[in-house]
């Protein structure tokens, strides 16, 4: 016990330390750097933008807190018994309690959606519409996710000051936009002034330059390409602000498989399963899982979870049966 409080003062100081040296980031800095990032966990996972964006500026002090900073952790979320990750030690509800620690923040937007996707007490806010920004709001309070007992009006209220329930109305611009801009996720939070002639909600998704690809999108919302002749991975990451491990694995991919003219590349995450009442793929020529987790944007793990024994290149004949959900 005495070698873990040791530990986690030793983390409160490194904070302090890196706290003075870092400038305080706004709500708009937070905003600006993570609504992608919002709105893509939105699109897999059903969860408001508006309500993660909130929970992430309430939770991390628009990404100041010493959790934040020191352990990528933007939700407040505690180890729990599964959690074999990194820790972060701080006072909270009790002294010394144990949170996770990530990488990268990123990683915390990513286990903020699987955590409330994979527990039972939540599972009555995936009732509600997308857009209901203030039910959901009382449902994490009800649910237990936080002790504050203002904490629904206080998300609510960042809200509608910050009018982050726009992105729960936006997963995607039109296409006749030139593009749609994406936040490198690997990149620091930093502020960038918009043009002032260009209205903020035709940003989101906008880039200046014209893009080589055209952005399609899938019966999910979810955006990809059609892969050139000579188009190489290094390429269409640089095109749409994504780093190359993005395309690794939004498209179940390696370093060493090959891009081939015609084939789909996904800009963001697959699904985990088919739309209800969409059950099955029955194969209509020889195909792979590999295949369908293309054409269907279902993720190829969740494929080789639902069709046990087959793997991911072999060939399934004709009228094969895949189980999509």
């Amino acid at each position: 016990m005495k070698r873990l409080i040791l530990l986690s003062g030793l983390l409160f100081l490194n904070y302090s330390v890196l706290a003075e040296n870092q400038r305080k980031y706004s709500t708009e800095d937070y905003i600006d750097t993570w609504k992608i990032t919002a709105i893509e966990q939105m699109n897999e996972f059903q969860i408001p933008a508006s309500i993660t964006l909130a929970q992430g500026i309430l939770e991390s002090g628009n990404g100041n807190s010493a959790l934040a900073v020191t352990a990528n952790n933007h939700f407040g979320i505690k180890c729990h018994k599964e959690w074999d990750g990194e820790r972060f030690f701080q006072d909270d509800d009790v002294k010394n309690e144990c949170f996770r620690s990530y990488s990268h923040a990123a990683q915390s937007y990513e286990d903020h959606s699987v955590f409330l996707t994979t527990r039972s007490r939540y599972a009555g806010l995936f009732e509600l519409e997308v857009t209901d920004y203030k039910g959901w709001a009382k449902g994490l309070k009800a649910a237990g996710y936080a002790t504050n007992p203002k904490y629904a009006s206080l998300l609510i209220e960042i809200i509608e000051k910050h009018d982050l329930a726009k992105y729960d109305n936006m997963p995607y611009l039109p296409s006749q936009q030139k593009g749609d801009l994406h936040v490198n996720i690997e990149e620091p939070l930093t502020k960038v002034d918009p043009p002032k002639d260009i209205k903020e909600e035709n940003l989101v998704q906008l880039e200046i330059d014209a893009r080589k690809h055209e952005v399609k999108v899938n019966k999910y919302r979810t955006r990809y390409v059609i892969v050139h002749k000579g188009d190489t991975y290094y390429q269409i990451a640089k095109e749409f602000e994504l780093g190359m491990w993005q395309l690794y694995k939004y498209n179940d991919l390696g370093k060493r498989d090959v891009l081939k003219e015609g084939e789909i590349i996904y800009l963001d995450p697959k699904r985990n399963k088919s739309k209800r009442g969409n059950n099955v793929f029955v194969c209509d020529a020889p195909v792979t899982l590999r295949d369908i987790s293309q054409t269907e944007g279902i993720k190829l793990k969740k494929l080789l979870k639902y069709n046990f024994g087959n793997t991911a290149d072999e060939t399934l004949p004709k009228g094969t049966k895949v189980i999509l959900r």
